[in-house]
């Protein structure tokens, strides 16, 4: 009998793109990879943002190269990703909510979230996927979905729209790329305090409404995420493609 090894956790000598990274859950992605020893480039469109995330790791004695783009520009992806080395893994977290009843969602509003939470997710993947089935290296491509991927939500339905949508991509892409040895699979968090959730979770009715179906007794923290993502990216995840990982404290499990 062969005794098994433990995968390693380790992402030494990989490379790592998280959009949306310089605040919130992809600055924390962007943390938790760099710390299992990965070279991490954020991308985001603001420059001052960038710049803070990029000084806070720093403090850490981590390092976090910064990228001002707008992945809603496809163009400028295709341009501005060519530039950089080829990548190992990406964390796709760049992600928009703007909250109305069905019966008053805007045009804009949501083709704004839909922009954003799945066109660019779509188009940066294919990029990044183009440039993995170049080296013929494999890799791991993670979607940051949500819990709200997977069931609905009041005043969400834009939202919920397009987090369905990443779980439907994500399995077409698992099953178009995994010749190629790249694994692709979403992460789903519940409500975690982020500066995107915290207008909603400020509603009083509404943060009770959350709190009675998370099951364990609290709100996700940004922590929350941080193992799983590496995990996903890591070799202890080889045989993983094609799979949500559900950071929902139990709301779906009912």
């Amino acid at each position: 009998m062969r005794f098994p090894q433990t995968p390693s956790f380790s992402l030494a000598g990989r490379r790592a793109l998280v959009t949306g990274g310089s605040k919130g859950l992809g600055f924390a992605c962007a943390v938790a990879l760099a710390q299992a020893g990965a070279e991490v480039w954020i991308a985001a469109r603001n420059r001052d943002d960038l710049a803070s995330a990029v000084a806070l790791a720093a403090g850490e004695h981590l390092t976090l190269h910064p990228l001002a783009l707008d992945i809603t520009e496809s163009q400028k992806v295709e341009e501005t990703l060519r530039q950089l080395p080829v990548m190992d893994i990406l964390v796709n977290s760049a992600g928009l909510a703007r909250h109305q009843p069905f019966l008053e969602v805007s045009d804009a509003n949501f083709d704004a979230v839909m922009a954003l939470n799945v066109r660019a997710t779509f188009f940066v993947s294919q990029q990044i996927a183009r440039r993995m089935c170049e080296a013929g290296n494999g890799g791991s491509i993670i979607h940051l979905s949500s819990q709200m991927g997977h069931v609905g939500g009041p005043q969400r339905s834009v939202y919920c729209a397009s987090k369905f949508a990443l779980e439907g991509l994500t399995r077409t892409m698992a099953l178009e790329l995994g010749e190629a040895g790249i694994r692709v699979n979403t992460l789903c968090p519940t409500f975690i305090e982020t500066e995107l959730s915290r207008q909603s979770l400020s509603d009083p009715d509404f943060r009770r409404f959350v709190m009675s179906n998370i099951k364990l007794p609290r709100l996700g923290k940004v922590e929350d995420v941080m193992g799983p993502v590496v995990f996903l990216a890591s070799d202890a995840a080889a045989m993983i493609t094609g799979s949500a990982l559900m950071v929902d404290g139990g709301w779906t499990a009912t």
